[in-house]
């Protein structure tokens, strides 16, 4: 089985801004493979879906973000898996810039939370994971209300854009591995929004 964990906040008043891009994923993949994310399991939000050849488990703590390892390493022991080979964890990365799309096998969490609590709870980096680009063009004061902030309406057709390259990059790793996604997708972003 794969696990794909999105990151984000439970809550209205979350669901559309840039710390929410990992639960807005998955619901682009729920949507495209026909499922919902709507079982209460392990901390979590869950949803199967059988993709190709492999058994695939979509899931949205429900822990808050900087408790996102507590629901993961109940997921990861409950389904036996193996962190390095069959987790991949899906958010927001404001180093990177607005659209981009970036794969890792391995790592540190460079200062996201809720990557701080998932490393912290498994006791491993080798976790590979989809970060997403939220910079703006201009650098934030306030980096915390900025990812918390609601999308504005000039950013809705780039995060439409954003959200599908994700769905793919995803089904790109489950189809054909993380090294042929990692090659697909690391690369810059071809548009940022409007400011």
């Amino acid at each position: 089985m794969k696990l794909i964990v999105g990151l984000g906040n439970p809550g209205i008043q979350y669901q559309f801004t840039a710390h929410n891009l990992g639960f807005l994923t998955l619901d682009r993949l729920a949507e495209r493979w026909g499922i919902a994310v709507d079982n209460r399991h392990c901390r979590a939000q869950t949803g199967k879906a059988q993709v190709g050849s492999e058994e695939v488990l979509l899931a949205k703590p429900e822990t808050y973000m900087n408790l996102s390892g507590l629901a993961v390493r109940e997921l990861v022991g409950e389904y036996q898996v193996r962190p390095e080979a069959d987790l991949l964890v899906i958010y927001d990365e404001l180093d990177l810039p607005f659209g981009s799309v970036r794969i890792r096998t391995r790592g540190s969490s460079a200062g996201h939370n809720g990557m701080v609590s998932i490393i912290n709870a498994l006791g491993t980096l080798e976790i590979p994971r989809v970060r997403l680009g939220i910079a703006p063009r201009h650098p934030v004061k306030n980096g915390a209300g900025y990812v918390l902030a609601p999308f504005r309406r000039s950013q809705y057709k780039a995060v439409d854009a954003l959200l599908d390259t994700a769905a793919d990059a995803v089904e790109t790793v489950l189809h054909d591995g993380i090294q042929a996604a990692m090659n697909r997708f690391n690369r810059k972003a071809d548009t940022e929004p409007a400011e």
